[in-house]
């Protein structure tokens, strides 16, 4: 497998932030806040990563790890402006922020790639950035015998 270089951008596309979808959401979280219903509902600050499911076919970045050994290590989101609202339309877009490797604990080597996405509204302000720090555990050992 090929590994994206660091500062490799993916190609931006579309999320449409649908009131039903928020709703949703926030019953899969099991949360009856009122703020998640109605017209102008406001979205978890979780709910971005259901981007992922909507992002055309080929959009996303392959950061090159064997996915039988790929764990989703840790995820972070900063808002940069007010949480999306149902209705909006925002534009993500994925860019690879870093790669390094550690020792793994039982043997090997363990790489980890950072990726960022970063969602901007329909005046370019940049709203929010989800940071997912992905880790390909080492190779089993090859027997020997």
């Amino acid at each position: 497998m090929v590994d994206t270089p660091v500062g490799t951008r993916g190609t931006e596309f579309e999320v449409v932030v649908e009131r039903g979808k928020i709703r949703e959401f926030a019953a899969a979280m099991q949360s009856a806040d009122p703020a998640y219903q109605g017209p102008d509902a406001l979205a978890p600050p979780t709910f971005l990563i259901s981007s992922a499911l909507w992002a055309p076919e080929g959009v996303r970045l392959d950061v090159g790890f064997d996915r039988r050994r790929l764990l989703h290590g840790e995820q972070e989101y900063v808002f940069h402006a007010p949480p999306p609202r149902a209705g909006q339309v925002l534009r993500a877009v994925e860019h690879l922020e870093d790669r390094y490797e550690k020792p793994g604990k039982r043997g090997g080597t363990m790489r980890f790639t950072v990726v960022v996405t970063e969602y901007r509204d329909e005046q370019d302000t940049l709203v929010a950035e989800a940071r997912a720090t992905f880790i390909e555990t080492a190779a089993p050992a090859r027997d020997a015998g």
